[in-house]
């Protein structure tokens, strides 16, 4: 109306009386005779709105509707899980600076390995969180409107409404973008927006579910060995035959809806491969089913690991006694050193230090006794030089290198310019998971 079609502003308030006025039993009927959603909706909104009629769906295609429809609920997809994602990485940051210095064994392989420390091994977690929060927002932020653009994506159809005006083409594609609420549309389209922005949008969904396992996978290992926790409420059942079972069930939900995720950005990527020239309908009916499960499988996840970091339980005494079994065939160098420096032969000193490792390491494997390793380093008269240093080589704190700086430089340098961005967030939503 505003660029001079034949359009009247009583028609327009007719459209604006019944906009929520959807009349799902006549549209469900109406498709079932046409078997086209997007027609069965204009004729029943033509019936609804009769001095309207002749002007709904004017140049308009079946994509004009859905693609932008779909747009605008991708970027308001991303504007719901972003904040939920921020809050995951509040919590975490939370619990790594409490458990910055805390020393805990290492694993690679999944065997014990050099010491880090329970914050340490959240910063891992985090840092993962973060780049899907950078890949999330730069997917929202990405998205355009696809805009007027007609059956095959040429604007012929608005080119002729508009006598071949080609600037109040333009004008037209310009202001249903801005009343859309988005900045910029797609330049060129067929007649749907390429399916690549479908693959894009999926692909950091996708990545986000794998971030997500890998988290809840590290905390399933640890509450095996009961150096940690996923809270457990006092009336809780962990299993229908082992009363005594404290299941990591939020976890396994959380890793089982995010393997469902991961595998999404397949059909998207499928869908992209087997668009033929301008389009193909088989996009259509995958695409409902997966951008939806995509959002809601994050959305989920999301909300149960929000749970879950809202109340880790650790048990740092169970932490320092599984340290204990495996730091004095961790320390061995430092004795090595320590030897050296009084006046110890490096070689004689290794050579004594492997025996009595094997010797211990037997005593572990083959009779399931704790590791003796210092008690028979302390009956050794060789040893008897470094006697009275052995308790400060064997200080768990030692062992940790800089872990507990990494933690706190981290957070303050590039996980807090991140929640800033979402200061706006309230407390704790409260959930029922």
């Amino acid at each position: 109306m505003k660029l001079g079609l034949a359009i009247t502003q009583e028609q327009i308030n007719e459209m604006e009386t019944h906009i929520d006025n959807i009349d799902f039993e006549a549209a469900a009927k109406e498709e079932k005779a046409t078997r086209h959603d997007v027609m069965a909706h204009v004729h029943v909104f033509g019936n609804q709105c009769p001095k309207a009629a002749p002007i709904i769906h004017l140049g308009a295609t079946s994509c004009y509707v859905g693609d932008n429809t779909d747009l605008l609920v991708l970027h308001e997809g991303f504007q719901i899980l972003l904040p939920k994602l921020a809050k995951v990485i509040q919590n975490l940051s939370k619990f790594a600076t409490e458990y910055a210095y805390v020393p805990t064994l290492g694993f690679t392989h999944l065997q014990p390995a050099q010491l880090t420390t329970v914050g340490k091994r959240a910063s891992l977690w985090l840092h993962d969180l973060l780049m899907d929060e950078r890949a999330l927002l730069r997917a929202k932020n990405d998205l355009k409107f696809r805009g007027v653009k007609g059956t095959t994506g040429t604007q012929a159809s608005f080119l002729q409404l508009f006598d071949g005006d080609s600037e109040k083409v333009k004008q037209l594609d310009a202001l249903v973008t801005k009343m859309a609420g988005f900045e910029k549309h797609y330049a060129v389209t067929g007649q749907t927006y390429s399916r690549k922005v479908d693959v894009e949008c999926l692909i950091v969904l996708s990545s986000l579910g794998a971030t997500v396992h890998k988290i809840c996978t590290d905390i399933r290992l640890l509450a095996n060995m009961k150096e940690l926790e996923e809270p457990f409420e006092t009336t809780q059942i962990g299993s229908s035959a082992m009363p005594y079972k404290r299941n990591p069930m939020r976890s396994e939900r959380c890793c089982s809806i995010a393997r469902h995720l991961i595998t999404l950005c397949s059909n998207a990527l499928q869908t992209a491969a087997t668009q033929w020239m301008e389009r193909t309908l088989d996009d259509s009916a995958i695409r409902r089913i997966t951008l939806s499960e995509a959002f809601l499988s994050a959305d989920v996840i999301l909300m149960t690991l929000q749970n879950i970091t809202e109340g880790l339980v650790v048990y740092p005494k169970v932490i320092a006694k599984h340290v204990a079994q495996e730091l004095p065939f961790m320390c061995s160098e430092n004795i090595i050193m320590a030897m050296v420096k009084t006046g110890g032969d490096r070689q004689v000193c290794h050579e004594k230090i492997r025996v009595l490792s094997q010797e211990a390491g037997a005593q572990v494997k083959q009779h399931g006794l704790d590791n003796d390793l210092i008690d028979r380093i302390k009956r050794d008269p060789y040893f008897e030089p470094i006697i009275g240093q052995l308790d400060d080589l064997l200080n768990p704190s030692t062992f940790v290198g800089r872990a507990p700086e990494q933690v706190l430089e981290f957070i303050k340098e590039e996980v807090q310019p991140v929640l800033e961005k979402y200061k706006y967030m309230s407390g704790p939503v409260e959930l029922n998971i």
